[in-house]
């Protein structure tokens, strides 16, 4: 990753407050809005090219940002090893760079950081912990989960996220830096998913937070990893979740689904990026057919309220659709939007894209909510 990234990344995300509400009404069991956003916030991100072939109905800041993100030459992550891929740029150095370029004026910081390492079964994890600047508490507690495939990525790459939903929700915001593949195979990043959300659960008082309103979120991989969290919470009979958000959530395995087909080579997620995924965190890919990797195949009953946010051109969005039907079959209360024109790893993008922008506040919504 770029020396730079932290210090952009904070200056970035604080204009993920600048939200832009949603209009429709919530959905639920397995009824889903697919939102058309005004692109007009970010009006000279204007992309160079017509829209590439694997996304004609890209929005113009989104592709701006792909544009970006391939102006910097990098080698596909696929064809390289875990060590390598890690320091490829990533979509938010073509965010960071674009607010720079554009010289978008970014508000301070509603929260502070902190960080700490926890003891976890091998090891130890670090947590970056968001506090509101303003109230004393206790504040709502989000437990985040970033993305990366469990191989690439970490707190700083997610830390517009984070940010924004512990701004707009005013909540403490706990982002989790697991064990990453292949170093850790499968489970490590599961158990170090739930041992933080353990660690969470004894100690919410000590970081400002409310006992009784924890909740959990995580993008790709790290949607996968919030919903296993409120499983495991389930069975361990712990305090499951309050609600969990799943931004574009690994939820199975089959990569012949209808979006893996049509968006097979999109960016910055594509059909092969997430066959190298899987082979460097599982130990045979028969284990991809876990129900923790595999949530469709899941014990669901019994989960907390889930909001699922997808992106239309995405080879996962029909992951968020089958989970999202499946936890509706199981009873679980499921609200759902998908976002048009926007690709994979928008959610973080608030900064300069219209779609990231609403999503994030569909989010704090729905978490605000919930914590009521």
């Amino acid at each position: 990753m770029k020396s730079n990234l932290t210090k952009l990344s904070t200056a970035a995300l604080a204009l993920s407050i600048m939200v832009s509400a949603c209009t429709n009404d919530t959905k639920t069991s397995t009824s889903r809005d697919s939102l058309k956003t005004d692109s007009t916030a970010n009006s000279s991100l204007k992309p160079a090219g017509p829209p590439p072939e694997w996304g004609q109905s890209i929005k113009p800041e989104m592709q701006a940002v792909i544009e970006k993100l391939a102006s910097y030459g990098d080698k596909p992550i696929e064809t390289l090893d875990a060590t390598d891929a890690r320091k490829n740029h990533t979509p938010t150095d073509a965010v960071m760079d674009l607010i720079a370029l554009n010289k978008i004026e970014i508000p301070a910081p509603k929260v502070d950081t902190t960080g700490k390492d926890i003891n976890v079964a091998g090891g130890k994890v670090h947590l970056r912990i968001y506090t509101p600047k303003s109230g004393n508490g206790p504040f709502p507690v989000i437990v985040y989960y970033h993305g990366g495939g469990f191989v690439i990525a970490n707190l700083d790459v997610y830390n517009a996220s984070a940010q924004g939903l512990a701004e707009q929700v005013n909540a403490v915001v706990v982002s989790v830096a697991y064990r990453l593949a292949p170093e850790n195979k499968f489970p490590t990043a599961h158990q170090d998913a739930f041992a933080a959300y353990e660690w969470v659960v004894k100690n919410t008082v000590s970081i400002k937070g409310d006992p009784a309103k924890i909740a959990v979120v995580g993008e790709s991989a790290g949607g996968n990893l919030a919903a296993n969290v409120s499983i495991m919470a389930r069975d361990k009979n712990i305090m499951v979740p309050v609600h969990e958000v799943l931004v574009y959530p690994i939820a199975q395995a089959n990569m012949n689904t209808e979006s893996y087909k049509m968006y097979a080579n999109a960016k910055p997620l594509n059909k092969a990026m997430m066959t190298w995924f899987t082979e460097k965190y599982v130990n045979t890919m028969i284990e991809a057919q876990d129900p923790r990797i595999s949530l469709v195949n899941a014990k669901l009953k019994g989960l907390p309220p889930t909001t699922i946010i997808t992106a239309e051109i995405d080879p996962l969005h029909d992951d968020g659709t089958m989970i999202a039907n499946k936890l509706a079959d199981a009873g679980v209360k499921v609200s759902s939007r998908n976002y048009e024109g926007v690709s994979h790893e928008f959610f973080g993008m608030a900064a300069v894209v219209p779609e990231a922008k609403a999503a994030q506040a569909y989010a704090a919504e729905q978490l605000k909510a919930a914590f009521k």
